[in-house]
């Protein structure tokens, strides 16, 4: 599953995704549902406490090398040193700070956290493994 095939040097164009970050199987990396209690994984079966969920990063870009244009997403910790923190904290931080700020409607952290990682990916080029 890991296995690099190939490097591509490219360009990101755009993000594809506002949510970067997904609540994920500890056994299967699937994404799991949550209710306020309760998670659930539909892939594997597991189950848990939904405060006890792990949370994933998941960035699907489009980039484009000399030639052509590429959708690719790219998960887990190897995005750790540009967000600068784990999928697991940057989850907890947006929690908080929502709480602490009486945020109900989440909407206005989604754009800041959309608008910081444009900043960083688009127009920058990269060396994907594919």
């Amino acid at each position: 599953m890991n296995s690099v095939q190939g490097l591509l040097a490219a360009s990101v164009i755009s993000i594809q995704n506002s949510c970067f970050i997904y609540p994920a199987c500890q056994n299967c990396l699937s994404r799991l549902i949550l209710d306020s209690r309760r998670f659930h994984c539909l892939k594997c079966g597991c189950t848990g406490e939904a405060k006890g969920a792990s949370y994933r990063y998941r960035l699907s870009l489009k980039i484009a090398d000399t030639n052509d244009l590429f959708d690719i997403t790219v998960f887990g910790s190897c995005l750790d040193p540009f967000f600068g923190i784990t999928a697991e904290n940057l989850q907890r931080y947006i929690q908080d700070f929502n709480q602490l700020s009486g945020e109900t409607n989440t909407e206005s952290s989604t754009r800041a956290l959309v608008h910081a990682v444009e900043t960083c990916f688009i127009g920058k080029r990269f060396i994907f493994g594919v």
